[in-house]
């Protein structure tokens, strides 16, 4: 069993190559179903951002189901192998673990230490486990991944400057304009990234800032909160002319803006000079628009060193996340070296109780006068003293777990104790819940530990 991760983003990838892995929020459940349907894969996770398109997967052997997810991507994606094989990155097990806890903590993004990973992470979990794609390494692993990312936040200074894609946007503007008085600007898009970016515009002083969404409710919202104007697009297109910045966060497919739009709005502006922002992947903006004269066009990819500056203290903190990391890992790998050995402290738990109430029923049947409350009291006794002798046993084989002769160790345990019948019935106590994902943590076990089917749930 391994845990492996295969993706791209954006110090490995264009926009134009990450903007074809671009994957819509309707297009998850279908592609996490079909994803879950390769060929060994056991348990699997879509991270899809605007910065990187990442899928985690719990496979039994890492290279030949490394080869099924590379396959997958270019199925459902619609784009031959040889077009992004160059741009792909694939970690297991031990680095594919510490992978995740960067992502999560915010360590391997564009922007050092920004928190909308976070929510995606977590987003894009809960929707798997929701589809039951995820199971026993998986739940645990991305739980513990989300909550690191969470005292990342709350116990380093990591997140004191502003800094975010949305950040970097204004700063860049910025950098052109010197500041923003008396400027038009509008932003196409009211998500978080739209409304993030509305927020930073209004801190750095725009006088008036526009808010396009395809919901005009949605961007009455945002624009309320900035005394700015909502449009849906059909209402926006009067306005453009007017505008002096362009910034646009929206999740369309397609082009918002094409380079026939653009040119049309131009022809009234006069050859007065329009700046445009695209921060959205897929881009929002024709990147044929940047031909146009008079008009500067940038994309997310543009960013890259705008706020160095801020990142500078960011980086110091990013040290401290690292060792919280180091920490996790060896954390995750005591549980998971445990996981096999949970049955069989279930099985003997189970056979000491069954002993146990046996010796019970005998002794009320052969000493017929013992009152309850005496009843009580040896039983209480009586059961201290069989927890008590296997509390050892089960110590050991916790340890026993964690070394290179654990499959050993705990073939010698279960005959030891002779645990075979109490392990069948926990085997039919678990297809007779039908738990989802239970195929999955057999697989997990009888490749892990050779005892299938048998993992707690």
């Amino acid at each position: 069993m391994h845990i492996i991760v295969v993706g791209l983003n954006y110090r490995t990838a264009p926009v134009e190559v990450r903007e074809r892995f671009a994957l819509a929020e309707e297009q998850l459940t279908e592609a996490l179903i079909k994803l879950k349907s390769t060929t060994s894969i056991m348990e699997c996770v879509i991270v899809a951002t605007c910065n990187r398109t990442e899928i985690y997967a719990i496979v039994d052997r890492a290279q030949i189901c490394g080869h099924y997810v590379r396959l997958f991507m270019e199925q459902w994606f619609g784009l031959p192998r040889e077009q992004f094989t160059n741009s792909l990155y694939m970690y297991e097990d031990h680095e594919a673990i510490e992978h995740l806890f960067k992502v999560s903590s915010g360590l391997d993004s564009m922007i050092i230490g920004e928190t909308q990973i976070l929510g995606q992470v977590k987003q894009a979990f809960l929707e798997s486990q929701q589809l039951k794609t995820t199971g026993t390494v998986f739940n645990m692993l991305f739980k513990q991944a989300i909550t690191l990312a969470k005292r990342a936040h709350s116990e380093t200074r990591i997140g004191d400057l502003a800094v975010s894609v949305s950040y970097a946007a204004v700063e860049l503007g910025k950098h052109i304009f010197g500041n923003f008085s008396n400027k038009r600007v509008m932003v196409f898009g009211a998500g978080e990234t739209g409304e993030l970016t509305a927020k930073h515009l209004h801190a750095n002083g725009a006088s008036q800032i526009n808010v396009v969404n395809r919901t005009l409710e949605k961007a009455k919202q945002v624009a309320a909160q900035f005394d700015g104007i909502a449009y849906n697009f059909e209402q926006a297109n009067e306005q453009m002319q007017h505008v002096d910045i362009m910034i646009s966060s929206t999740a369309a497919n397609h082009y918002v803006l094409t380079f026939e739009d653009v040119q049309a709005i131009m022809a009234k502006r006069r050859s007065k000079p329009l700046f445009m922002i695209d921060i959205a992947v897929p881009r929002d903006f024709d990147p044929k628009i940047a031909t146009i004269d008079n008009v500067f066009l940038y994309d997310i990819d543009d960013l890259h060193g705008i706020v160095e500056s801020n990142l500078a203290q960011r980086k110091q903190e990013a040290t401290k996340i690292n060792v919280m990391i180091k920490e996790e890992i060896a954390l995750f790998d005591s549980w998971y070296k445990t996981l096999g050995v949970v049955p069989l402290i279930r099985g003997l738990q189970t056979k000491a109780a069954n002993v146990h109430e046996e010796t019970m029923v005998s002794l009320s049947n052969k000493l017929p006068n013992l009152s309850e409350q005496e009843l009580k009291v040896i039983r209480k006794l009586t059961k201290s003293m069989v927890n008590q002798m296997i509390q050892d046993p089960v110590l050991r084989v916790k340890e026993l777990a964690g070394t290179k002769k654990a499959d050993e160790a705990m073939d010698i345990f279960v005959q030891l104790f002779d645990l075979k019948e109490q392990l069948h019935e926990i085997e039919k106590a678990e297809k007779k819940v039908q738990e989802p994902a239970v195929q999955d943590r057999s697989q997990f076990v009888r490749s892990a530990k050779k005892l299938a089917a048998l993992v707690r749930s």
